[in-house]
């Protein structure tokens, strides 16, 4: 059997009341025709494929062609060509196919959610988040990239005779190695503003989502973006990423800090850049004057959406002692009130795991802190009954530095609760370990949390709000501090970050070295009173 098959066997199926507005009818099949039709688009002639199941099921969804070394080499060839093209290509031009693939996803939603479903089995409210960053950063580029490449006119050395034009020159074929946590808004909200710099892109999906980057690929096309552009490669990291970090002109990574610091070792060793968004162990402070019923409806997005797997999620949570009985109790509540489930539908406020891995890790990091006497105030359990990788949201009590989840990252549905008396020794608390991705702060006066959050040595802090205020603003650039990473994505950071600044400048009338038989002690003498002069005037 080819790469290319469709998959042998039953078709993985979910039964179960579904929205009538999306899916009339009692039953969801997914097709294996689908997958087949849009594993078309890699560029994978190995002749070797792997098999993905879906978290939902646990059953295969698909056969994933994989790359070989030959094709990572001809989707860059491809790239390339296509990149010469692209750079010359008016950017106003290439806003309008930002709008139309902003247009294309709002109208794709359902397919597109689906999607995101069967391979992620997030719930779909959490698909939406992605569907929608990547709606609201095709907009933002749609409208801003003209703004934000345009060549800029700064001051010279001497004032009218030197001109200085700074331009935004495209990198040429940027490599993107996106996770599978948010497969959709993380291959797309990455690349559409690589491509908006005129770029082109090849893109290495994680094994478990290749679908949902090969469906963006399609829309991209049917925007009106030129097909060899976007290319999609699939293969183990070790290998196809690998592959990438040694061709591409810049590279884009989201993943761990681990394989975090190979890619920028590969990048340093040829000297191209890189932006690497990496691990986590967010905190949320919630202050004496917190609303509490605010903080803890708050608290449950932070901490259980996409079952935890979100790199700005909150693993850790500081409580004023002023409120913290009440705040822990309200939070509780909530978090039982949750909907568990592992459908396409809407209603559900979690879903499962990714994989058996991810559930061996949370397991473990759970199991290891009741043992060591950490106090489980609800969840802690896997739920085989709802999906093979499900598992509760759980809330823990007495977590200590001698346990696994107290510093390192778990991903999953866990959160530690501790209570403080001081805020300053709640900052500092917040401020431990090696990671600063993403930081919350809950309380009424908004004009000290600003204050507080200057303290958080995080890239991204949120007021009143887990993470979404920071990640929805596509205007505000996003990233990590310490070893949760190097450079942003999002605002004019995010779509510079995929040029090289060149200074262009255009000397007028004098030159700058001595004229008219001038001898050098003279032009010294007459540019160090100039100096003084720009001084007096202002002049930076």
């Amino acid at each position: 059997m080819s790469a290319h098959d469709p998959m042998p066997g039953p078709d993985p199926t979910i039964t179960g009341p579904h929205d009538p507005e999306h899916h009339p009818g009692a039953t969801l099949a997914f097709e294996p025709e689908y997958a087949t039709a849009l594993t078309q688009r890699l560029v994978a002639t190995s002749g070797e494929s792997v098999v993905v199941s879906s978290p939902l099921t646990g059953q295969p969804l698909a056969h994933i062609p994989q790359s070989s070394g030959a094709d990572v080499d001809e989707a860059f060839r491809r790239a390339r060509r296509a990149q010469e093209a692209w750079a010359r290509t008016p950017v106003a031009e290439r806003e309008a196919a930002s709008l139309r693939f902003h247009d294309l996803v709002l109208d794709r939603q359902d397919e597109i959610l689906d999607l995101i479903g069967w391979e992620s089995g997030k719930a779909r409210k959490h698909g939406y988040e992605e569907l929608a960053h990547v709606a609201l950063t095709a907009r933002y580029c749609g409208r801003t990239s003209s703004r934000h490449l345009r060549s800029e006119q700064r001051p010279g050395v001497f004032p009218v005779l030197t001109r200085i034009d700074v331009n935004y020159v495209p990198k040429g074929v940027v490599g993107i190695i996106s996770p599978w946590n948010y497969p959709f808004t993380l291959a797309m909200s990455d690349g559409l503003p690589a491509l908006m710099a005129g770029n082109a892109v090849v893109i290495k999906p994680d094994a478990q989502t290749v679908l949902t980057a090969l469906l963006g690929a399609q829309l991209l096309e049917e925007a009106g973006f030129p097909p060899d552009l976007w290319q999609v490669v699939a293969g183990p990291g070790a290998d196809v990423g690998g592959a990438i970090v040694a061709r591409a002109d810049y590279v884009c990574f989201t993943g761990s800090t681990a394989t975090g610091r190979i890619i920028a070792s590969g990048c340093a060793e040829r000297l191209v850049g890189c932006s690497l968004e990496l691990g986590g162990k967010n905190p949320i402070l919630v202050l004496r004057d917190a609303d509490i019923e605010r903080a803890a409806e708050g608290a449950v997005r932070a901490s259980f959406s996409n079952a935890g797997q979100l790199c700005v999620s909150t693993e850790r949570m500081f409580v004023a002692d002023q409120l913290y009985d009440r705040f822990v109790d309200r939070f509780v509540a909530r978090t039982d009130a949750m909907t568990l489930g592992a459908t396409l539908d809407w209603g559900n406020d979690m879903g499962p795991l990714i994989s058996e891995q991810q559930l061996r890790t949370v397991q473990a990091h759970v199991d290891d802190a009741v043992a060591k006497g950490a106090v489980v105030r609800t969840g802690g359990r896997a739920r085989p009954d709802l999906a093979p990788y499900f598992f509760e949201p759980t809330i823990l009590e007495g977590v200590t530095p001698d346990m696994a989840c107290f510093g390192a990252e778990t991903f999953g549905p866990v959160v530690s609760v501790y209570r403080f008396h001081d805020e300053a020794d709640a900052v500092a608390r917040a401020n431990e370990g090696d990671y600063g991705l993403n930081g919350s702060i809950y309380s009424q006066d908004g004009s000290r949390a600003r204050e507080i959050a200057r303290q958080i040595k995080c890239g991204t802090v949120n007021i009143n709000e887990g993470y979404g205020a920071t990640f929805g603003s596509t205007h505000a650039p996003m990233g990590g501090m310490r070893q949760s990473g190097l450079g942003r994505r999002q605002g004019a950071e995010g779509i510079r970050r995929y040029t090289d600044i060149q200074s262009v400048g255009t000397q007028r009338l004098v030159r700058i070295a001595p004229m008219l038989g001038m001898s050098d002690a003279a032009f010294a003498k007459a540019m160090t009173a100039s100096l003084r002069a720009m001084k007096k005037l202002g002049r930076a």
